[in-house]
């Protein structure tokens, strides 16, 4: 069966038919077209015509005028609507006119940089003209280095190369820095939390240098759909950008699906489990040899879906290799082993994690299913836009799990489908993220007594590092005097840079089979931990804390593992505080202490707890900032002590799910404590922290818009179809004490809040 019959045999199948909620028709688009600006080079004009491009789409024409009037812009526009030529095209006709002129393109990953390297050099082969253009990353040979610094006209990298490979170095780049027009920065919406607060940083330097060596870069950036991709791109820029937002790419229809699993317990409000869904559902499009991309939510949840599907098509003509992982941790050779096998058809069904979202080229996919709503509207446009990126039909669809977020995504189509209310939200002046920065900046070039680094505090924090033995003021500049290297000590990625390693001891050789970051590893790779890696099992024999390596070997068992986490909180500073009637609102300074306490063992397909264990871990602390609201002592509508702790373990279970619809977050780069009684307060209290050191501003923005979560929150609530308590609204029923009502203590606790914010 092609695509449409299979969609029309979906229609008529009653059993999935009764589970879609909303079935989207999204028409083809016609292109929008206007004529390239007639200042173009010739050559440039002529290679874009022996690509079939004879005109430009409307944006894209857009962004080569702004541009060319010296604007900083950034473009906002769907997945594949050709948004690499509205920098391409500039930056090309710039240094064919001028070839001293120098461009810095910037990609998040290594894999899209190489991407966009093969798309650039075609163009700039069929022009004809002498515009060289290197990748230099972690990747680039030695001997090719240094030609590059030289000769790169064109030099892309990411972010974390620019970091620590070529600012520390700057002396060996001036060719590029004392000619450097212009910045490309693609995906910029992926630049928002811990990465985006970096990488803002990581501009402020850049930028610095550039003025050291008298170069003004303007700004191209590219984006997909946020409610504020001006004000992130100006915060990470650092310069006022014009938004270019008017599509004029075509289309090919789409058919977009909502699929909610049936209930399998109505009084409980227990649904199906969507890894199962997804499964089926994956099933019947890769036997009926439609190429599918499947994406999930956790590295876990890929294994457990590959080892699945392997399962099914071992014994069939494709084989287990038609389907392949793709998540962080996998090896670069290996990921492009994969890609490969995407683009020539060799793999049919492929899982991933939101690794595979930007725009890697794997070839042109027929389906895509999301296992679990991927947590914003942005991500799960982009994951969609990955199949039918040919201006072919193409299908979508959403498979919801029991998450609160998830239903009310999956139950109410016009949110989904209208503007994205999402913003994209960094804090460069994090201090523990700008104070390595301005190492890493000092480092660079010495800081002058009247420089900002962003902050009105830079002399403070000057003077902080002075007295730490790391800068020495002499006359009016500040110069570095330690021996270390600060950007080694820095990863833009995350909070902590100790990267742990998984080393398979089932052979001799112990080769290293993937890793994992700090704050990952007590829950996955704890002793005794299941970890599964291409739907292979390896059981944790040791984790070695000190050098930071987990030692596994394979194993054959039908369960996999998953940790739990106990949490402690205490504050340290408030920042804002706010009464409102009996509701106090505050946000501040807090030090959270975790400990990963026990695992269970869960089977596959079933996913019943079938055991347990203790983990014998140390705890780790982190200082962090956090939004909190304290309820009055004395409840009033005869609440005891029981409901207020039932209410409160509901908000905490369903507050984290309203807020990241939109901060633009994971629910997991936000943790929620509450205590019946709070040792700060003295209150009923629930604190929602940034689960980053030091925070990066999702807690102020909570602050700022508490009403419309607490709204949020009370919809997903009342929307629910269980009758007290279930997964999808204010969590599992066996965690609530007591015989009550946990959905109507909840509801009283959020009336509370809103009643007193009228």
């Amino acid at each position: 069966m092609n695509l449409e019959q299979l969609l029309e045999h979906v229609k008529n199948n009653e059993r999935i038919a009764r589970n879609i909620t909303h079935w989207e028709r999204i028409p083809p688009r016609e292109a929008i077209y206007e004529e390239l600006p007639g200042s173009t080079d010739a050559r440039i004009r002529n290679a874009l015509k022996r690509k079939g491009i004879h005109r430009l789409y409307s944006h894209q024409a857009r962004a080569v005028a702004e541009v060319a009037s010296g604007k900083n812009i950034v473009v906002v526009t769907p997945t594949a609507s050709g948004k690499t030529m509205c920098y391409n095209i500039p930056v090309l006709d710039a240094i064919v006119k001028d070839e001293e002129s120098r461009a810095l393109f910037i990609f998040p990953t290594k894999a899209l940089a190489q991407d966009q390297l093969a798309e650039l050099h075609e163009l700039i082969t069929m022009a004809g003209v002498q515009v060289k253009t290197y990748t230099y990353d972690g990747d680039t040979p030695q001997t090719a280095r240094k030609a590059i610094r030289q000769a790169g006209h064109i030099v892309i990298t990411n972010p974390d190369m620019l970091h620590s490979g070529i600012l520390p170095h700057h002396t060996k780049w001036t060719k590029l820095f004392e000619n450097l027009k212009f910045i490309v920065i693609d995906e910029i919406h992926h630049y928002r939390g811990v990465f985006g607060s970096h990488m803002a940083n990581v501009m402020r330097r850049l930028k610095r240098i550039c003025d050291f060596y008298g170069s003004k870069p303007q700004f191209i950036c590219c984006s997909a759909t946020i409610a504020n991709p001006g004000e992130l791109a100006s915060r990470i820029t650092g310069a006022e950008v014009v938004v270019i937002d008017n599509n004029g790419a075509p289309s090919g229809g789409k058919h977009f699906i909502f699929y909610n699993p049936p209930v399998v317990n109505r009084e409980l409000g227990i649904r199906r489990s969507s890894v199962l869904e997804a499964r089926q559902l994956a099933e019947l499009f890769v036997r009926n040899s439609i190429q599918t991309i499947i994406f999930t939510r956790s590295r876990l949840i890929v294994e457990v879906l590959v080892t699945y599907l392997k399962d099914i098509f071992s014994k069939s003509l494709r084989g287990a290799n038609s389907i392949r992982g793709y998540r962080g941790g996998y090896l670069p050779n290996q990921r492009r082993e994969i890609e490969r096998g995407m683009r020539s058809g060799e793999i049919t069904g492929i899982v991933a994690t939101n690794a595979l979202e930007l725009g890697i080229d794997i070839g042109s996919l027929e389906t895509c299913i999301m296992c679990g709503y991927p947590g914003t509207i942005s991500s799960t446009w982009q994951q969609a836009g990955r199949a039918g990126r040919k201006n072919s039909m193409s299908a979508a669809v959403l498979v919801a799990s029991s998450s609160p977020i998830d239903q009310y995504i999956i139950n109410h189509p016009e949110y989904f489908f209208g503007k994205s209310p999402e913003n994209g939200l960094i804090n460069p002046d994090n201090l523990v993220i700008l104070l390595s920065h301005i190492k890493c900046a000092a480092f660079e070039l010495p800081f002058t007594d009247e420089e900002k680094f962003g902050v009105e505090t830079t002399m403070e924090i000057l003077a902080f590092l002075e007295e730490s033995k790391i800068l020495r003021h002499v006359g009016s500049k500040w110069y570095w005097m330690s021996e270390a290297f600060p950007a080694d000590e820095i990863s833009l990625r995350s909070a902590s840079n100790e990267n742990f390693v998984v080393i398979d001891t089932t052979t001799p050789d112990r080769r290293v089979i993937g890793e994992c970051c700090r704050f990952s590893a007590p829950m996955l790779l704890h002793e005794e931990a299941i970890y599964l890696h291409e739907g292979q099992q390896y059981q944790v024999e040791k984790l070695d804390f000190e050098e930071k390596k987990a030692y596994v070997r394979q194993v054959d068992v039908d369960y996999y593992t998953d940790a739990n986490l106990a949490v402690d909180l205490k504050v340290i500073d408030v920042f804002r505080e706010e009464m409102k009637g009996d509701i106090l609102k505050c946000t501040g300074e807090v030090m959270v202490t975790s400990l990963v306490t026990m695992f269970k063992k869960i089977k596959f397909y079933t996913h019943e707890n079938i055991g347990s264990g203790p983990v014998r871990l140390p705890e780790t602390t982190m200082h962090t900032t956090s939004y909190w609201v304290g309820f009055p002592e004395e409840i009033p509508g005869g609440m005891t002590q029981t409901d207020i702790q039932n209410g409160l373990l509901g908000l905490s279970n369903i507050i984290p799910n309203a807020s990241t619809m939109y901060l633009m977050c994971d629910p997991k780069d936000i943790r929620v404590v509450y205590q019946v009684k709070s040792t700060f307060t003295g209150r009923p209290t629930i604190y929602i922290y940034d689960n980053y050191p030091g925070g990066v501003g999702f807690s102020d923005k909570l602050y700022e818009i508490n009403a419309e979560i607490f709204k949020t929150a009370a919809n997903m609530i009342k929307d629910c179809v269980c009758e007290t308590g279930c997964p999808s609204c204010v969590g599992p029923l066996e965690e609530f004490s007591g015989g009550g009502n946990p959905k109507e203590t909840t509801l009283k606790l959020i009336n509370m809040v809103l009643e007193a914010d009228l």
